[in-house]
Formats: structure tokens, C-alpha cells, sequence
């Protein structure tokens, strides 16, 4: 005895608003995260896949027909090009006495704005000023602070009888005076940074320390700071990307020269690769530079993450 098979009805079309529908869930993450890539490849990836073959070539002002050298540019940054490598060399000092001080400094104010102040909303917002201060504006008024015969600091250093120093002439005296412009430009940047992460902070746990009796210090090192502790390892590596990027506050101390001193003594690495290709014309070199400078940057982001890693597993 056989049985029928049930006859199987064709599929219903889906209507207009149905395909809407199926489209707006799977298609719209798509279109929202277009404009991104879709930028990104213009402006990001296709600078760096022209960058890295403009740095195979020997190609510059004197010599416009583009000639592959291989890593020759690379080779000359690195093993002949004294002033190059002095610029990494001054570029990682900076960093670390501007990223330091800038930290420290930034913990200690949003320590201080989270704290039952008068007129809160007027002492966040002075906070800001030195970030929408113009830079250039910045670096003049700090180049004139640090000066040789009437900069202010030499004024204040000659109540105590020291003689006027010439800050532009050294190595470590120019790292100073330049990081302190980076200082005073970025402490308020993240320490509002700080500020919104201790403000996550439940009450209950400083009313449950006071309790036990631990006084503001030990409430801030064993409370405050662990609780905000991913986002002082983000602000260290932004300070880290950041600084080693560092141009404009080194060229405004050299009113706007490249060289970065007689002797390259404060010239980074980005002063390096602009000098290469507006004073010599040399596209190849410049490029290749570009590509030394995303490397050493993608070293110390590789190191924060290893950081970051490390500290999370400990948890």
C-alpha cells in the first residue's frame, strides 16, 4: 500500500516591504561602515602602498625619471645618515620626558577636579585652553619663555645665581624646554580624560574606605588608580603614538626652521622627513623615512599592547 507524497506549495514572493526589511538587517551594517573603508583607502591605505613604492625608487627633484634602487634609501637612512639617526635618537628622548611629567601631572589635576570644588565647570574648562590654543601660537610664546638673554626661566634661574643658559645649544637643555610645551599642551587633554573615568567610580567604595580608616592618599593609590587603570594604559599609548610624531613644537623653538638646531640637536624624525622633501627635493628618501618612522611606531604601540596583555592577565 503506497501513500501519497504530500505535493510541496511553491515559495510565496516576498513583497517589496519583506526584501526592505531582510536588507535593512543585513545590508545597513554594511553601508554604515563603508564610508570608513571607502576613506580610509584613499586617504590611508593607497598613500602608504604609494609611499613604499616611491621609497624603491631614486626619484626627486634632480631626478624625476623614477629609477628602482631596492632598500638603497633605506640602507642610507640608517647606516650613513648620521643626522637620521640622531633624530630617532632625540625623537624617543622627548617622548619620554614629555610623556612622563604630562601623566603624572594630568593624574594629579583630575585628581583634584573630581573633588568638591567652587565654580567646577569654570576649572574644566581652563583646563582646556592650552588644547584649543594654537600650537604656533604656543611655540612662540614658549620659545620667548625660554631664551637666552630675556627669557623668563633664565630670569627666574638668575635670582639664585645661575647664568644665563642657552637652551637651544644642547641636547638635554633643548629636550627640556621643548618638552614642556608638550607638557603644558596635553596635561589637560588627558587628565579630562581621567577625570570622566574616575567619575565612573561607585561612591561606596571610598565611603567604605574612609570607614576603615584609609586616609585621601590611600584611597587615591588603592582605589582610584586600579579602578582606572585600562585608561591610564590608553592615554599612555596615545601619549606614546603621539609623541613620537612629534613636529610642530621643535620647529616653532627653531622659529620655524627645519634643521632643528646648529647641529640637529632637537630635530625628530618628522623634521627629518619634511626637511628630505621640501628643502632637497628627494621624494625617494622622504618616503623611505615615512616608512622607518611607522615602523619604530608600530614597535612601541606592539610594546603597549604587550603591556596592556600582561596587565589584564594578572588580574
Amino acid at each position: 500500500m503506497t501513500t501519497a507524497q504530500p505535493t510541496r506549495r511553491p515559495a510565496r514572493p516576498k513583497s517589496v516591504r519583506e526584501r526592505l526589511h531582510n536588507f535593512d538587517i543585513k545590508g545597513t551594517p554594511y553601508l554604515l561602515v563603508a564610508p570608513f573603508f571607502l576613506l580610509f583607502t584613499v586617504f590611508g591605505l593607497f598613500p602608504m602602498v604609494y609611499t613604499m613604492y616611491a621609497s624603491l625608487h631614486q626619484w626627486s627633484t634632480r631626478n624625476p625619471d623614477r629609477t628602482y634602487i631596492g632598500l638603497d634609501n633605506y640602507s642610507f637612512l640608517l647606516f650613513d645618515y648620521d643626522r637620521f639617526n640622531w633624530s630617532i635618537v632625540n625623537t624617543l628622548g622627548m617622548f619620554v620626558i614629555a610623556t612622563i611629567p604630562q601623566l603624572i601631572c594630568g593624574l594629579m589635576v583630575a585628581s583634584a577636579l573630581n573633588k568638591r570644588l567652587k565654580a567646577q565647570l569654570f576649572w574644566r574648562m581652563l583646563v582646556l585652553a592650552p588644547i584649543v590654543t594654537s600650537v604656533v601660537a604656543v611655540g612662540v610664546v614658549f620659545a620667548r619663555l625660554w631664551g637666552q638673554e630675556y627669557g623668563m626661566v633664565n630670569g627666574f634661574l638668575g635670582l639664585f645665581g645661575v647664568d644665563n643658559i642657552n637652551w637651544q645649544s644642547e641636547r638635554w637643555s633643548s629636550w627640556i624646554a621643548i618638552s614642556s610645551m608638550v607638557d603644558w599642551r596635553w596635561m589637560g587633554y588627558n587628565a579630562l580624560i581621567y577625570l570622566a573615568a574616575m567619575q565612573t567610580i561607585p561612591r561606596q567604595l571610598y565611603e567604605a574606605a574612609s570607614i576603615d580608616g584609609a586616609n585621601s592618599r590611600q584611597q587615591f593609590w588603592q582605589i582610584t588608580v586600579p579602578q582606572i587603570k585600562p585608561v591610564i594604559i590608553f592615554t599612555v599609548f596615545m601619549s606614546s603614538v603621539g609623541g613620537m610624531m612629534l613636529f610642530v613644537e621643535p620647529m616653532m623653538f627653531d622659529s620655524g626652521r627645519l634643521s632643528g638646531g646648529t647641529d640637529g640637536q632637537f630635530q625628530t624624525t618628522s623634521m627629518v622627513l619634511v626637511d628630505l622633501l621640501r628643502t632637497h627635493g628627494n621624494y625617494g628618501m622622504s618616503a623611505a623615512a615615512g616608512w622607518i618612522l611607522f615602523v619604530v611606531i608600530v614597535v612601541v604601540a606592539s610594546v603597549n599592547y604587550l603591556i596592556v596583555n600582561r596587565i589584564q592577565g594578572n588580574k
